[in-house]
Formats: C-alpha cells, sequence, structure tokens
C-alpha cells in the first residue's frame, strides 16, 4: 500500500454530520461508519486529531436559546460538542482504537482538561485525540477551533469533513451546474466569502501556513484518498508567488 502523505492532521467534523437524514441527534450508524473509515488512517500510521461541531445537538434546543445571552448559549454549544465527542470516542473504542477526550472546559470526569502537552504526547503513543468545547471560549466557531487545535499540535493538515465533496462556485443542491474548485487560495476564500470555514479560522490557517482540505465524509475511502494524495475535495493552501 502507498504511504500516507501525513503523520498527523486534524479532521473537523461537524455536528450535523452526525445526524445522518435526521433533524437532530446522532446517528449511530453514521458514527460507525465514520469510526472505520478513521481507523483505516490510524492503521496506516497517521496521528488523527479530531474536532466536532454541536449543530445537532444544538439544533434540537434552538427555540430554547432564543434571546438567550449570546455567551451563554455558546456555552451550551459547547457542552454539546462534548456530548458528541464521547459519541464518536465510543464508536472509536469498539473498533479497538485508543482515544482522549480533551475538553476545554473542565468536566474531568468524562474529560481531560486540555493540556497542549498532554494532547501532543497522547497522539505520539498511537491515540486518537478528540477535542470537546471549542476553544473553551464564547464568540468563537469550532472551525476556529480547529484551525487553533491544528496549529498547536503541529499537525500538517486540516480536513474539514461535509456533506458535499468540495467548494463549489454555488450551492450544488441547488445549482446542478456549479463547478467544483480544485484549488484555492486562502486570499480567495476570504475575498469571495466561501463558506469553506469562518474567515477567523482561515485566516489562522493563512498566517501559518496550515492548509485545509474540503472533502466529503459521507464518501466511501474520501479520507484515505486525502491521504495518499490523490484528488479529492478542494484543496485550500497558500498564495502561489
Amino acid at each position: 500500500m502507498t504511504a500516507p502523505l501525513y503523520s498527523r492532521v486534524l479532521l473537523k467534523l461537524s455536528g450535523e454530520a452526525l445526524m445522518g437524514d435526521g433533524q437532530y441527534g446522532v446517528d449511530r450508524e453514521v458514527v460507525r461508519r465514520m469510526a472505520r473509515e478513521i481507523k483505516d488512517v490510524v492503521s496506516s500510521g497517521v496521528q488523527v486529531a479530531i474536532v466536532i461541531g454541536g449543530g445537532n445537538i444544538f439544533r434540537g434546543m434552538a427555540k430554547a436559546a432564543e434571546g438567550m445571552d449570546r455567551a451563554t448559549a455558546d456555552y451550551m454549544g459547547m457542552l454539546a460538542t462534548v456530548m458528541n465527542a464521547l459519541a464518536v470516542q465510543d464508536a472509536l473504542e469498539h473498533l479497538g482504537l485508543p482515544t482522549r477526550v480533551l475538553s476545554a472546559l473542565h468536566i474531568e470526569q468524562v474529560a481531560e482538561p486540555y493540556i497542549r502537552r498532554r494532547a501532543i504526547r497522547h497522539l505520539e503513543k498511537g491515540r486518537v485525540v478528540i477535542f470537546g468545547a471549542g476553544t473553551g471560549n464564547p464568540f468563537f466557531t469550532t472551525d476556529t477551533a480547529a484551525s487553533l487545535r491544528a496549529v498547536e499540535i503541529n499537525a500538517e493538515l486540516v480536513l474539514k469533513g461535509t456533506k458535499v465533496d468540495g467548494v463549489y462556485t454555488d450551492d450544488p443542491v441547488t445549482h446542478p451546474e456549479a463547478m467544483r474548485y480544485r484549488e484555492l487560495s486562502y486570499s480567495q476564500v476570504l475575498e469571495q466569502n466561501l463558506q469553506v470555514m469562518d474567515a477567523t479560522a482561515i485566516t489562522l490557517c493563512r498566517d501559518n501556513d496550515m492548509p485545509i482540505i474540503v472533502f466529503s465524509i459521507n464518501k466511501s475511502g474520501a479520507l484515505m484518498r486525502v491521504m495518499l494524495g490523490e484528488e479529492e475535495g478542494t484543496s485550500v493552501r497558500r498564495e502561489v508567488p
């Protein structure tokens, strides 16, 4: 088998990716399938860290959050990401993968507190590290948390797993004629307001020369194909001089 191009990566999953065709919550079969894809990558020798959003849980509470203080609502969202992290941890461990959940909020009964050196050591020991609770601060998205953690752990790549197989000129669901970008620069994403990740996350990646690949987490084998350097999804990198 061809050796992977990367030794350490960070995978960003949206909470919505965990709910499958449901309106909210976690679809266990979807999570199991994702876990199998991650196991294949880990078995090839790649160290994998994961950041997960919380939209699949918080969406179900959206009405309750209407009119709520923004910081309070954001903390609720952080707790939702911890719940998702535990669900993914369970699926991975059922496949025999050692994992650790590290939370930016202190919930020591269910997760270790986030400590950068501890996270790196876990990865070096072959454990899948799942970061919960975003950055631990309100007003920052889990996309920004993914970029931040990737830089902190010296990852070589941020993988953004979505429901579509890359970044398109328009919504491919409502505009079948939309074209998929193969490559983009950070500046193009920011200037064209392309919905890859939020501006703070893109800027953080740009400033630290952290490449991003956007791909479909629902496409069988796509994650491994990215690891092997095959054409998959949309690549976002620094501008070519």
